[in-house]
C-alpha cells in the first residue's frame, strides 16, 4: 500500500450523486461491504475501516437519472489488502447471483460491477510490484481472462467474506473526458501525475511514485462528449491528497498557469478538468 500514503499523490475520497439514497445503501452496505459512518436525509459517508470516508453518497434535489454519452466517471476503484480478499468477495456475489465482469491487467486481478445509478465499480488486488513490467517509463497492461480457479485457491476454507477489509483502500479513478491532449496537459502540467501507459490514443494512465495509475482517463464516450447535466446521477468530485500544504499550493499555481480555474467552497479547495470532472485538492 506504499502507493497510496504519502509522498505519493493519490484518490483518497468519491462523492456520487445518487437518485435513490437508501437503494444505493442497500447496494453499498450489503454487496460491496461498506458500513455507514455518518448519514443524513440525503447524504452517507461510507468506509472500509470505521474512521476514513472513502464514498460519499448524496441525493441531491432534483436528481436527474445518469445521462449515457457523457464526461464524468468511467469507474473508482477499491484496491483490496490481500488476494484471498479477493476471492472471498468472488464466492460472495456468487452466493448473492451478482453479475461481474473481470479482467487480469498484468499489474492487478480486478471484478467490476455496476451501482443501482449505472455508476461502474472495481474490486481489486495488485500483484507485487516487482513483476510489473516496466519499459521506457511505461508500465505494461492489458485485459487477460481471470483464473478464476488459481484465485480462489487463495481462500481459507473456514473464511468467509465479511465486508470491505479495514485495510481497503481508494486505488484508483477512470474518468471519460472530452479531449485526451487537453486532459494530458491538466494532469500531467496542473495536478503534477506522470503519464505511465498510453492506449491506442484513447486513453491515459497516470501515476505518482510509478505506481500503475492513480488516474485514468479515455475517451471511449467519444471526442468532445458532452458533460453530464447539473444534479445527474454520478460523480461530483473526487479528491487527491499531496503531502502538504506547500504541495497544494504548488500544484493550484500550476493549474493556473495551465488556465485552469480554482475555487474554495465551503473551505474545499476546488479545479476541474476540461471535459467538466471536478477535483478537491486536500493533504
Amino acid at each position: 500500500m506504499v502507493f497510496h500514503v504519502k509522498p505519493a499523490t493519490y484518490v483518497n475520497h468519491v462523492r456520487l450523486n445518487v437518485e435513490d439514497l437508501a437503494r444505493s445503501l442497500k447496494y453499498y452496505q450489503e454487496i460491496i461491504g461498506f458500513e455507514v459512518l455518518e448519514r443524513t436525509d440525503r447524504t452517507a459517508k461510507l468506509t472500509a475501516d470505521g474512521k476514513t470516508t472513502l464514498l460519499s453518497l448524496v441525493q441531491p434535489e432534483g436528481v436527474k437519472p445518469k445521462q449515457p454519452r457523457t464526461t464524468g466517471i468511467y469507474h473508482f476503484a477499491l484496491l483490496l489488502p490481500k488476494k484471498k480478499d479477493l476471492a472471498n468477495f468472488v464466492i460472495h456475489l456468487s452466493d448473492n447471483n451478482v453479475k461481474a465482469g473481470a479482467g487480469d491487467h498484468l499489474v492487478s486481478e480486478a471484478f467490476y460491477l455496476k451501482d443501482p445509478d449505472g455508476n461502474d465499480i472495481e474490486i481489486y488486488v495488485d500483484r507485487d510490484p516487482n513483476v510489473w513490467d516496466w519499459n521506457k517509463g511505461e508500465v505494461a497492461m492489458t485485459t487477460d481472462p481471470v483464473n478464476i480457479q488459481e484465485l480462489l485457491t487463495h481462500r481459507n476454507a473456514d473464511e468467509t467474506w465479511q465486508g470491505l477489509p479495514k485495510d481497503t483502500v481508494l486505488g484508483h479513478i477512470h474518468l471519460y473526458v472530452d479531449d485526451l491532449k487537453k486532459a494530458e496537459q491538466f494532469y500531467v502540467n496542473g495536478l503534477g501525475f506522470d503519464v505511465v501507459n498510453r492506449f491506442g490514443g484513447q486513453a491515459l494512465f497516470l501515476s505518482t511514485e510509478k505506481y500503475h495509475h492513480h488516474i485514468a482517463v479515455n475517451t471511449w464516450q467519444g471526442v468532445g462528449a458532452p458533460r453530464p447535466a447539473e444534479n445527474s446521477a454520478g460523480m461530483e468530485s473526487y479528491q487527491l491528497i499531496y503531502n502538504d500544504n506547500a504541495a497544494v499550493q504548488a500544484t493550484i499555481a500550476n493549474l493556473e498557469k495551465v488556465g485552469a480555474k480554482v475555487t474554495e467552497e465551503d473551505g474545499r479547495i476546488m479545479t476541474e478538468d476540461p471535459a467538466g470532472n471536478r477535483v478537491e485538492l486536500s493533504y
